[in-house]
């Protein structure tokens, strides 16, 4: 598996993991995990626009 197809992988698999814990920390009313999963969701479309973006580049 090429690196660029990885990234967008573990970029969707980050978003997906981060929407669940914004998701529960909203049910929960945990602030904090609600703000983790904000962050973990963030980071996760940039790793699935990086690796959109290296394989646009042919790398």
């Amino acid at each position: 598996m090429k690196s660029s197809t990885k990234d967008q992988a573990k970029g969707k698999f980050e978003n997906l993991k981060g929407k669940i814990k914004e998701v529960a920390g909203i049910i929960t009313g945990h602030r904090k995990l609600e703000a983790e999963g904000k962050d973990q969701k963030l980071g996760g479309k940039v790793r699935e626009k990086l690796g959109q973006v290296e394989k646009a580049l042919g790398k």
